[in-house]
């Protein structure tokens, strides 16, 4: 999954960055302001934004509401020293699908962050099955048949990636933004390995094509009935 975070403090945008990263193994990108902040969000393809409503050049309620009058429906949490009811509910009532206070606590930021990508996915709950095989979001695991499949941490976050779009085509640029930020060489043939040894294992649990390579465009997972 890959995360914007728009903050002006850049201490606590590495912090926050740091922590999405350590914690669920997320992609992050920075913006310090609300100029690139919003030009990033327009351009790049993110599963959530955090957003800091008091920023220079553009403030996060103008950034909310032009990203939503454009019809972008990334889930935006946001970041508020103010919490009077009246300005949470314009707020929320502006775009905005959560909303944390500050100063606040960096693992309840991951846990709200992780059920924004959910829902903003269709999956109400952390756990979504694909035929044999079943994700578990928070506790980072993939089974089959209820039992534990051994992945690294890279090979666990493509196969989620993949497992939340199933039959989808996805390019080897699109996962390499979700797991890297930009500081990420895009050619490395790092995926080709990935895919290699994740297709073993997945193998050695008695599915076969689980993972498909669809030549010059990118891999996708089988449909359902095929992960049988």
């Amino acid at each position: 999954m890959r995360v914007l975070v728009v903050e002006d403090e850049i201490r606590l945008a590495e912090n926050i960055a740091v922590a999405l990263r350590e914690g669920p193994g997320f992609a992050v990108d920075c913006a310090h302001n609300g100029h690139d902040g919003m030009a990033m969000a327009e351009s790049g393809n993110y599963d959530l934004i955090s957003l800091d409503l008091m920023l220079p050049g553009i403030d996060g309620l103008t950034i909310t509401k032009n990203l939503r009058a454009r019809g972008d429906k990334t889930p935006i949490l946001v970041l508020t020293a103010r919490d009077e009811r009246k300005y949470v509910i314009g707020l929320l009532n502006a775009g905005a699908d959560d909303y944390l206070t500050k100063p606040f606590d960096l693992g309840e930021l991951i846990a709200r962050a992780k059920a924004l990508i959910r829902r903003g996915k269709g999956v109400p709950t952390p756990v979504i099955e694909v035929g044999r095989l079943s994700v578990n979001s928070v506790e980072q695991t993939i089974r089959c048949d209820g039992k534990l499949i051994d992945l690294s941490p890279t090979e666990y976050r493509i196969l989620e990636y993949l497992m939340f779009r199933p039959r989808v085509i996805v390019s080897k640029r699109q996962i390499l933004e979700h797991l890297y930020d930009f500081t990420w060489e895009h050619h490395s043939n790092v995926i080709e390995a990935h895919m290699s040894n994740l297709r073993k294992k997945l193998r050695a649990t008695g599915i076969e094509a689980t993972v498909q390579t669809v030549r010059g465009s990118g891999y996708r997972l089988a449909k359902p009935d095929d992960l049988i």
